[in-house]
């Protein structure tokens, strides 16, 4: 037996972007993709009802309550959320489909389903991604020309809230230009390729909650 008789087929890797809202994940999510089209944004499953022009499988996979909470059971929702009284969550099946593939998968998640998430796959890597300031934050918020001042500033409490979790995740990256940020990101991914704790971990091994 030789070295490389115990080096595995090369998998996907799980990368899980997290941060304040605002800070402009999905801006660098769409940059990565651009870089390397074969990435895939991981879709959420939800419970609650279609909107005027959203697509089964494109915007959200819709199921129901009892379907949801069906997958739940069996250990096939990787890491949940209740908002407005629907579940939102990341189905296990596609995400392990992607990696056995060798498709790398980007999920933009709150931190409480990053870190959840993180417990349910040793080997994903979960980046905290920040602005350089408070500041720049509240003008990215107000820039969306969506938010009141009173929404802006709950935001911007949840956001300090959330930067006191920075210290369990893997890496942090600042986005003050896109361009940059998503460097860094593909960086991480070349690097997290090549680690060899990688190679003995599986990727999502849950059992039922």
């Amino acid at each position: 037996m030789t070295l490389y008789d115990n080096i595995p087929e090369e998998r996907g890797l799980l990368i899980v972007l997290s941060g304040p809202s605002g800070v402009g994940k999905n801006s660098i999510i769409d940059a990565l993709r651009t870089e390397d089209p074969q990435r895939f944004h991981s879709v959420s499953m939800t419970t609650r009802t279609p909107r005027i022009g959203e697509v089964d499988g494109h915007s959200y996979h819709f199921t129901t309550r009892e379907n949801f909470e069906r997958l739940m059971t069996e250990g096939e929702i990787l890491e949940y959320d209740i908002y407005c009284d629907e579940y939102y969550g990341t189905p296990k099946e596609p995400v392990d489909r992607m990696i056995a593939q060798n498709i790398d998968i980007l999920l933009d998640l709150t931190v409480k389903g990053a870190l959840e998430l993180k417990a349910n796959c040793p080997n994903a890597v979960i980046i905290f991604v920040t602005s350089s300031t408070e500041e720049a934050l509240r003008e990215r918020l107000n820039a969306r020309g969506t938010e009141t001042e009173k929404a802006i500033e709950a935001r911007l409490m949840t956001a300090r809230k959330e930067l006191l979790q920075i210290e369990h995740f893997d890496y942090w990256v600042l986005n003050d230009e896109v361009e940059q940020a998503a460097a860094d990101i593909s960086a991480i991914m070349r690097a997290e390729k090549r680690r060899i704790a990688r190679l003995f971990v599986d990727e999502c091994d849950i059992g039922t909650v």
